[in-house]
């Protein structure tokens, strides 16, 4: 048995390095001290991954052979992690024919294991054109010439998968959804971080192996209820799931495609993957990979973790806790992730950047924000009517901040002092908002940036942010405006000898 992923080095070759597991994958093969190629069509889709120098990078194509031979020279491990979601009549034979390929130049190449992930599902059952096409390519490597450890894995959860993320936005944005019968099925889901615990661990298995393993939680719950828990976790309240008997898994798909981010071309096959029970049908990989240090994930304990990062207000990502599972990359599409609405400014002048730090930490307080004081009043009274903070506990200093500071109804977050503000909204809101206020040099001047960045929660947070788009297009142009013209105030005062330090900012007009 592997008791730890890591205990022999290995020199691996990763394909699908630029997708959602590869390129998570990669960093945990690396520490667990393996030598890491990646094949990829596209290499400047992760030029931008901190392990990026670390890999030997392969441009090519899988159908290109004699690259792909040329890239499995030397290597032990190969991980198959390619998955089209496109469609068409000739969709599966296409899958089939590559994986064969792929196979033979393993073969070739005297490589020792092929490591696949495809999905969990009923046996003797027929599958969607999806599912099918998955088993399909694992029976190739199974049946093909080199040793073969194909994984099955359902609902895999974690920050950025597209089936985490269809019941993130259907939970989120749906409080009543009628839904198709098969939202009764039974799915066992897992982890990211347990996927690729597993992955990893079949670099370094010293059996000589050729056979599938059930991998999951074991966990089982209907798709309904994975939705409810989510929103349970994300502390919304209760959804209502309405099973209807009629199993419709196209018209679901597109439906799934009109309420949340998720493209039709992948709404569609991941309804269709979800027809069936999804649950292990055996734990022998218990016998060859121990489970990760603590046990393996529970569902509601994977939905935390997914949620941790955008709780602990990192609101440059929207991804969970730290590590190589929830890092973003550049390779992830835009769709994943926490809805975020975000309200951006930039303003340029001619004004040092100093000068419009100096009005930026001052904001707030008797110093006002800079724009429609009357608007912000009356959001402030509404607040205290609501129980909130409201406009009225002002600021400790009218001139400087530390992090954890009160400034009306914000606190500060962080502080880089000269450059970046940002600040975390405790007014009353159906979701959590921050203001970031920076400035950095441009040229002569200054360049000024201004976001108003808003996580919903549930569908009443996205009715409220449109409810106030009307209010932020009046104030927050007008505010960035006016914070480099307070700035160029300042400037002149400094230079004709009538300002002091410690003087009071003034607020220029809207």
């Amino acid at each position: 048995m592997s008791d730890h992923p890591g205990n022999d080095r290995r020199t691996v070759l990763v394909t699908g390095a630029t997708g959602y597991i590869g390129g998570r994958l990669v960093p945990r093969l690396l520490e667990a001290g393996h030598r890491v190629k990646v094949l990829v069509r596209s290499p400047e889709k992760i030029a931008g991954v901190p392990w990026f120098g670390d890999v030997e990078v392969v441009r090519s194509s899988l159908d290109d052979t004699a690259a792909l031979q040329d890239a499995l020279k030397g290597v032990d491990v190969l991980y198959y992690l390619v998955h089209s979601m496109a469609a068409g009549s000739g969709f599966e034979a296409k899958e089939k024919s590559m994986a064969e390929l792929v196979a033979n130049a393993a073969a070739a190449a005297d490589v020792h294991r092929i490591v696949y992930l495809g999905g969990l599902h009923p046996r003797n059952t027929e599958l969607s054109t999806h599912m099918r096409s998955r088993e399909a390519v694992g029976k190739v490597f199974l049946s093909g010439p080199v040793d073969a450890v194909v994984f099955q894995a359902g609902v895999v959860i974690g920050s950025g998968s597209a089936s985490f993320e269809m019941i993130r936005h259907l939970a989120e944005t749906l409080p009543l959804m009628p839904a198709p019968s098969w939202v009764r099925n039974r799915v066992e889901a897992i982890a990211v971080r347990d996927v690729l615990h597993y992955l990893v661990g079949a670099a370094s298995l010293q059996e000589r192996l050729n056979r599938t393993f059930d991998i999951g939680s074991r966990d089982v719950l209907s798709y309904a209820g994975m939705m409810q828990e989510y929103g349970a976790e994300a502390g919304l309240p209760r959804r209502v799931v309405l099973a209807l008997p009629i199993p419709a898994p196209r018209l679901a798909g597109l439906w799934v495609a009109l309420v949340t981010p998720i493209p039709l071309s992948m709404s569609v096959p991941l309804v269709q993957s979800l027809q069936h029970d999804a649950v292990s049908a055996e734990h022998d990989i218990d016998d060859y990979i121990k489970q990760p240090d603590g046990g393996l994930t529970g569902y509601r304990t994977a939905v935390a973790l997914a949620l941790g990062k955008e709780r602990d207000g990192q609101v440059e990502t929207t991804w969970a806790n730290a590590g190589a599972d929830a890092d973003p990359l550049p390779s992830d599409p835009q769709w994943a992730g926490h809805k975020v609405y975000v309200d951006e400014r930039t303003f340029h002048g001619d004004v040092d950047p100093a000068q419009v730090w100096t009005i930026i930490e001052g904001i707030g307080g008797k110093n006002g924000w800079y724009s429609l004081p009357l608007a912000w009043s009356v959001r402030g009274w509404l607040d205290k009517l609501s129980g909130g903070a409201g406009l009225t506990r002002g600021r400790r200093h009218p001139h400087h901040l530390v992090a954890g500071e009160v400034v009306d109804w914000w606190r500060v977050e962080r502080i880089e002092r000269g450059r970046l503000l940002r600040l975390r909204a405790e007014m009353r809101a159906p979701g959590r908002a921050w203001l970031e206020l920076s400035v950095e040099p441009d040229g002569a001047g200054s360049r000024y940036r201004q976001r108003a960045i808003f996580f919903p929660k549930g569908l009443s947070g996205r009715l409220y942010w449109l409810a106030v788009l009307p209010f932020h297009s009046l104030i927050f142009p007008a505010m960035s405006r006016n914070i480099t013209a307070a700035a160029r105030k300042i400037a002149g005062a400094e230079k004709s000898g009538n300002r002091k330090p410690g003087d009071k900012e003034t607020q220029a007009t809207p």
